[in-house]
């Protein structure tokens, strides 16, 4: 595996790859939050994960970087700095389904992870869901080294 910086010529795999990585975490969120108010905060799922990867992929302040096995993407992260916290965060991780479990998003993690800390950064943040949907992720930042803190967020359909 090799990872390298994000080039515009990898812009549609990493779309495609993080839809297929992200649709398991949706049917997660929808089993989790009920269909009615699931749909209330998500109406369509793939426009908005390929809303935020587009989002990412053109943030002059973020920096992505991409996994490759034998010349195909498999994975890729986005990581952003917020000096005024003087803490960085990965925004963004996703793994083909066909390639996790291989160690590639603790790769990524630990590609951003050094990244940050080369900025000057005293900390490194990711935020992922407790769902099991999200337990790839979770176990790929512990992993890396990143220490979990329980938060509980709640939601009520009006």
């Amino acid at each position: 595996m090799d990872i390298r910086p994000f080039e515009d010529r990898d812009r549609e795999a990493v779309t495609a790859l993080a839809l297929r990585a992200w649709e398991p975490v949706h049917a997660s969120l929808r089993e989790v939050l009920g269909e009615e108010l699931y749909r209330t905060l998500v109406p369509d799922w793939r426009r908005a994960q390929r809303d935020e990867v587009t989002g990412s992929l053109e943030a002059e302040e973020e920096r992505v970087w991409v996994a490759e096995v034998d010349g195909v993407v498999v994975g890729f992260t986005a990581a952003r700095l917020l000096p005024e916290d003087d803490m960085g965060e990965i925004r963004l991780l996703a793994v083909d389904p066909a390639h996790q479990g291989r160690g590639t998003g603790t790769a990524l993690t630990e590609v951003a992870t050094d990244w940050i800390r080369d900025q000057g950064m005293a900390v490194a943040m990711v935020e992922t869901g407790g769902d099991d949907g999200h337990a790839p992720a979770r176990a790929a930042y512990e992993r890396a080294g990143y220490t979990r803190l329980p938060v509980a967020r709640y939601f009520r359909r009006l």
